[in-house]
């Protein structure tokens, strides 16, 4: 077995609302052999991933997977199964997973959750050496070695628990969460609203407060000169100002360093000048700056402030372990390590404790060994500092700090600045006012909160919450409003105008179209940019206040949604347009495709269909939020089904675009009012411009701002390039329309035929990916509505042969015997060459459409042409 391909969908997806990898598989002559009839294979994998006795499978019972391998089942569904088990092995929560077969024979694709995507594909791996070590009749003997190395990818990749925390309360709250590359920050929010994280430093934390809480000479000098009680202490260069120091304080003493973090480097309770000088040559070598202060006892507690609010407090205690008399310290700690709750990093509430030097050396100071036995009862602590990365356990005890105690940690926030910060206090009892009984040792940037939302005793203390509270202050909106459009035909129109309406109303729009991505209105990248990467970047702008989205079927079958949930979602049409791509092989593939945008809306959004579409009576069984149908017909099926609970109609009656809510219609505009309607003639338009509408109407815009957004968007190469441009040359009219598949050619020769024309003439061409079937069927429209054709093709062949997609256009147009070469057919496979000729060769009163795969260089073309004629106008004159 091999994989051929693989994507990665990180947002929902056609499959499922969650991140998957689809894996295309060929199983290269397995794919109609059972498991069961491969000898040994069952037992195998079984034996290495016992875990997989637990999947209940699509029988939904107990050990419903196990039961499926025993009658027999396929490789590509086993495979499924294995990688969503390894993913379970080293700690990650996933289920989800899907196999289908493929048209050819062996080719089967499967799906499967993911969390960590690196991660996720190295389970992938694993699983498949694993397959066809078992089809080969050999012992797979790394598995440990291999899941050890898988761990320490996930290391790597894993986000913290502080920042998941964070997170899953942002999700909580539809949110979106929006991870930044490898890098560690995190976006949540979009827009102008968006507001980044790392780990608990947010935006809004000051540079200069995480500079002076990071260097503890200066947070103890500045609380200091606040009289906040802190622990004597002072910057050492030497080992004379080192013993004059300790002198001045007086033993026992602490040394650690000046910079410097999670426990590392300190050394405590130093009791003599011996002691000291051995604790100095140590640290010196690792660190450069070293403070001395004076060691006081108590106990270790950490208060998370938030915004200047105590919000948790824990009692931190260094990992220990008691003597039961009969087993040696190796053996206790093995045993503390055996915990659930324990595991290797910050996976899990505890961490554990690792045997290093520092262990080592803070046994030999009591005068122990790992293969000590310590006497029953006894309690020995392993490590001097109580950090939770070091196998620390955390106590909660939040409620028993005492109010003057919360009013010296407001006064600290307010001195140092930090708004999100970790105050480590020593003292003898938290419930009792800090002065005359311990200190404040450190306030700490980025504290882990782990300790508060898993505390080994005591109420978990919801600290992410507080965190995004104080991001996102009551009222304040987290997110810009999303309008997410796809469909056959009508989406890049819709798009374009719902963007230019918003603009006209005062928003700041970041739009994506098949013409590029655009800022307020400017053009930052050329192209089609309709999929994933295109609307991220507009999430991630922090100059906009609203994404106006077109994405297109390419971009939800490879890589998904960038975003969680849209304000409105805008199905246009669903008709039958590449068929027999990315699996897409009829029209309930299709709409199923599609339905994703409106499925990905919030609750108390909108999606927007087309009351006048066959698919809509499919879609909108898929719609789990309100819903506004438009169609031009006021008798409408969808139109009086449409009421109550908040759902919408906007229909057309007597050429007025009318709203309705509940019982009350009011009227919008007529529709000759909208210029790309021209007068009403462009029936297609007149549907784009209730989608828009509707969209418009989802989000809150007014109806002034939205008739004086939509009679000020024209129909040219300015507002809406390259659909229905209309060019007059001379007594020629030239169209440049981007229709590509047989609604779009229906729909502009049944415009054309409005027109008064002596002739019309077609210069046509497909995209090479469609079914022959399909181009052939577009040469036979255009041989009924049109009287003169130019047959062109694409530069982009998609696979095709040069002159391919002609031969079959010219097949269709031929159909019914009216047209021929000799005549009124032509072919001219460059695109721009086939307009020429056909403006050349035209009769005054011709209308020509070009139906075009690249725009500018006809435009161009066209003006050029334009110009030459106004100047011999001039020069007439």
């Amino acid at each position: 077995m091999k994989i051929l391909n693989t994507q990665v969908l990180r947002g929902r997806n056609i499959y499922a609302h969650k991140p998957c990898i689809r894996m295309e598989l060929d199983l290269e002559g397995y794919g109609d052999i059972p498991s069961k009839d491969i000898s040994g294979f069952n037992d195998m994998i079984v034996e290495i991933l016992p875990v997989l006795k637990q999947h209940r499978c699509g029988i939904d019972e107990d050990q419903g997977f196990l039961k499926r391998l025993q009658e027999g089942t396929y490789l590509a569904h086993i495979f499924e199964h294995m990688i969503i088990a390894i993913q379970n092995v080293i700690g990650i929560d996933v289920a989800y997973g899907k196999a289908r077969t493929i048209d050819e024979k062996d080719r089967y694709y499967i799906v499967f959750q993911f969390k960590y995507e690196k991660t996720a594909l190295k389970c992938a791996e694993l699983a498949l050496d694993m397959i066809n070590c078992a089809i080969r009749g050999s012992k797979f003997i790394d598995f440990d070695q291999r899941i050890k190395s898988i761990k320490s990818l996930l290391k790597a990749e894993c986000i913290g628990p502080s920042t998941e925390a964070i997170c899953i309360e942002a999700k909580k709250r539809e949110i979106d969460v929006i991870e930044l590359g490898d890098t560690g920050f995190i976006q949540l929010g979009t827009g102008k609203y968006g507001k980044l994280i790392e780990n608990t430093i947010c935006e809004s934390t000051s540079a200069v407060a995480v500079d002076i809480s990071c260097d503890k000479l200066a947070t103890k000098y500045m609380l200091s000169r606040q009289n906040i009680p802190v622990a004597e202490g002072y910057k050492v260069n030497n080992t004379m100002e080192l013993m004059d120091y300790a002198y001045t304080i007086g033993y026992p003493v602490v040394i650690k360093p000046q910079f410097g973090s999670k426990g590392k480097g300190i050394i405590i309770n130093i009791k003599n000048d011996k002691e000291l000088l051995e604790a100095y040559n140590k640290i010196i070598k690792e660190y450069k700056n070293i403070l001395i202060e004076k060691y006081v006892e108590g106990n270790d507690y950490r208060l998370c402030v938030i915004d200047g609010e105590v919000k948790a407090a824990a009692l931190r205690i260094p990992p220990f372990i008691v003597g039961d008399g009969n087993r040696t310290i190796k053996e206790l700690i093995d045993v503390l390590n055996s915990d659930d709750r324990r595991g290797e990093d910050h996976e899990r509430p505890l961490t554990k404790v690792t045997i290093d030097i520092g262990l080592l050396e803070k046994l030999k100071r009591s005068n122990y060994d790992l293969d000590t036995v310590i006497p029953r009862g006894e309690k020995i602590y392993l490590r001097d500092n109580a950090n939770l990365s070091t196998g620390a356990i955390a106590k909660d005890c939040t409620n028993e700090v005492c109010e003057e105690n919360r009013e010296l940690c407001r006064r600290i926030y307010k001195i140092i600045g930090l708004n999100i910060c970790g105050i480590d206090i020593c003292c003898r009892d938290i419930s009792k006012p800090l002065q005359g009984q311990g200190v404040i040792l450190e306030v700490n940037a980025a504290p882990g909160i782990r300790m508060h939302h898993y505390p080994y005793e005591g109420e978990a203390q919801n600290v992410a919450a507080a965190i995004v509270d104080m991001m996102f202050k009551e009222g304040e909106r987290s997110s810009m409003p999303i309008i997410s459009i796809t469909g056959t035909n009508g989406k890049t129109t819709t798009t374009r105008m719902i963007g230019h309406v918003m603009k006209t109303a005062g928003y700041k729009v970041g739009m994506t179209t098949t013409g590029g991505v655009y800022i307020d209105g400017k053009c930052v990248r050329n192209g089609d940019t309709t999929g994933y990467e295109s609307s991220l970047s507009i999430l991630l702008n922090r100059e906009v206040d609203a994404a106006v989205l077109e994405i297109a079927r390419g971009g939800l079958i490879r890589k998904g949604l960038a975003y969680n949930l849209a304000d409105v979602g805008i199905i246009t049409n669903v008709t039958g347009d590449h068929l027999g791509l990315d699996g897409v092989r009829d029209m309930k593939d299709l709409i199923n495709v599609k339905s994703l945008i409106i499925e990905a809306v919030k609750k108390d959004g909108y999606a927007v269909l087309n009351g006048d579409d066959k698919a809509t009576a499919e879609l909108v069984k898929r719609v789990n939020c309100k819903t506004i149908i438009f169609s031009k017909d006021y008798d409408n099926e969808f139109i009086r089904k449409c009421s109550g609970e908040g759902n919408i109609a906007i229909y057309l009656k007597d050429d007025d675009i009318m709203i309705k809510r509940d019982s009350t219609s009011i009227k919008i505009l007529n529709i000759k009012e909208v210029p790309i309607t021209i007068g009403g003639k462009l029936t297609f338009n007149i549907e784009n411009t209730m989608a828009a509408i509707a969209a418009l109407i989802g989000v809150g815009v007014s109806i002034n701002d939205i008739v004086k957004g939509v009679t000020s968007f024209y129909l040219d190469e300015c507002d809406n390039c390259g659909r229905f441009n209309m060019f007059n040359l001379g007594d020629i009219n030239v169209i440049l329309d981007y229709g590509h598949n047989r609604e779009g050619y229906n729909s502009v020769i049944a415009a054309i035929k409005k027109f008064k024309s002596k002739r019309l003439v077609g210069v046509i061409g497909v995209p090479g990916d469609r079914r022959d079937e399909d181009i052939i069927e577009i040469g036979d429209i255009c041989s009924r509505g049109f009287d003169c054709l130019y047959v062109k093709e694409d530069e982009d062949k998609r696979g095709r042969k040069s002159g391919e997609v002609a031969e079959l256009l010219v097949k269709g147009v031929k159909k019914e015997g009216k047209f021929d070469t000799r005549n009124n057919l032509r072919i001219c496979l460059n695109e721009q060459k086939a307009m020429l000729e056909a403006i050349n060769a035209a009769r005054p009163g011709d209308t020509i459409v070009v139906f075009f795969e690249k725009y500018e260089p006809l435009l161009e073309t066209i003006k050029a042409m334009k110009e030459s004629m106004d100047s011999r106008v001039s020069m007439t004159v």
